[in-house]
């Protein structure tokens, strides 16, 4: 009887690897089998799920670093995350108390603030950008 709820799980656990490709339920698809196999073998239900538990966890943390290394390898940044650690030029002085700010990286415009709470980078001053917040950059003024 309970092998027939394995199979169902292991199954549901690939087709939702398999529609996600995010390396999230294959671990305990793996568990799923493994539970599979102990029901077959006539194992009672709690060494059915201690297996479960056990080759689940020991998956994720034994593969799944290796396994995130080299799979999805040729997934592209997208634009605006391309943008992190690229230099701009403030077009408009970056007011973070009056949530005004203009900068100019790549030949395209972004509205920017800064991390400081009081922040101020004034016209034509060259920044970093730290990071993406919803729709503005957060940018920090070069050393110079």
């Amino acid at each position: 009887m309970y092998t027939m709820a394995w199979l169902i799980i292991f199954i549901v656990l690939l087709v939702i690897e398999i529609i996600t490709m995010g390396l999230t339920t294959i671990w305990f698809a793996g568990g799923a089998l493994m539970a599979l196999l102990m029901a077959f073998i006539g194992f009672g239900l709690p060494a059915q799920i201690g297996v479960f538990l056990v080759v689940s966890v020991a998956l994720l943390i034994l593969t799944r670093p290796v396994a995130v290394k080299y799979f999805n390898t040729e997934r592209q940044k997208t634009n605006a995350e391309s943008l992190i650690g690229q230099q701009a030029v403030v077009l408009e002085d970056v007011d973070t108390l009056r949530a005004a700010g203009l900068v100019e990286v790549n030949g395209q415009e972004w509205s920017a603030k800064t991390d400081e709470p009081n922040g101020f980078i004034p016209k034509d001053s060259i920044v970093s950008v730290e990071g993406i917040q919803g729709v503005k950059l957060i940018v920090k003024a070069k050393e110079v």
